[in-house]
């Protein structure tokens, strides 16, 4: 905020000082594309987080299945049971190689990096359809003046 006074003079009628005039000025700035901007930001962390989560599972299958895990035990079968449509497209895509019961499951690390790009496609599409690039600022100002 601004106050300025004007310093005592005579008054245009010519009846003496005039009296001091107290000024008021408030700016407001905004950016109206702030609101846009922030959901298609909160879109784009979704999306991330989402196929995050599905990457961290079909890590753990990964290890899982490289160290030989029993595939009896509950948390083996859960993790296989919940990933196993995810890498079910790319299941015969390469061999398998097995070493004493550990298993160099290749598909895996395909469905991994296939989510992956997959992911930032569609980030980059959500952002093309929703994304807001433009910057602006829309100023208000208003002024009060008082006489004292």
């Amino acid at each position: 905020m601004d106050e300025r006074q004007q310093p005592a003079s005579t008054n245009p009628s010519g009846a003496g000082p005039a009296a001091p005039i107290a000024e008021q000025v408030e700016s407001t700035i905004a950016d109206p594309y702030a609101g846009r901007r922030e959901s298609a930001y909160r879109l784009r962390q979704g999306i991330y987080i989402l196929f995050g989560f599905i990457e961290v599972l079909l890590a753990i299958r990964f290890i899982l299945r490289l160290f030989g895990a029993n595939a009896q035990a509950g948390f083996a079968q859960l993790m296989y049971g919940v990933t196993g449509p995810l890498v079910a497209p790319f299941q015969g895509l390469f061999g398998t190689v097995q070493v004493e019961g550990s298993v160099f499951e290749s598909q895996s690390l395909v469905a991994l990096v296939v989510y992956a790009l997959v992911a930032w496609l569609i980030v980059k599409l959500a952002w093309l359809a929703f994304g807001e690039t433009r910057s602006s600022t829309a100023t208000t100002t208003r002024s009060t003046r008082t006489r004292r």
